[in-house]
């Protein structure tokens, strides 16, 4: 099944949205939200997977095309602040509809 559309979600430690929202807008993206986020990890998990965890996060919504998805991934994990561990993930959820409110549909 085809969707035309790709919401990216990029979960990052606190601080770090403004410059993945800027590479993703390089990338071809035409904005995104940011909002605050907290993890759930218990004080004494202070790794996972071998990464030490941050509590304080920032959540990063990007809605791009489908044909989008992957450039402004890529662009995403070029982000220097993300290379060391831990800095963060990103997943995709296909997004078959979606509507702007106050503005006629252009997308």
């Amino acid at each position: 099944m085809h969707t035309p559309h790709t919401l990216i979600t990029c979960i990052v430690n606190k601080g770090m949205a403004e410059a993945v929202m800027e590479a993703a807008r390089k990338a071809g993206a035409s904005g995104g939200t940011i909002l605050s986020a907290r993890g759930t990890g218990k004080e004494e998990d202070v790794t996972f997977f071998g990464y030490s965890l941050v509590p304080e996060k920032e959540m990063l919504l990007v809605l791009v095309g489908a044909g989008q998805t992957g450039k402004v991934l890529e662009a995403i994990k070029e982000v220097p602040s993300l290379v060391e561990p831990g800095a963060g993930i990103a997943f995709c959820v296909d997004v078959e509809r979606f509507m702007a409110f106050g503005e006629p549909e252009t997308l």
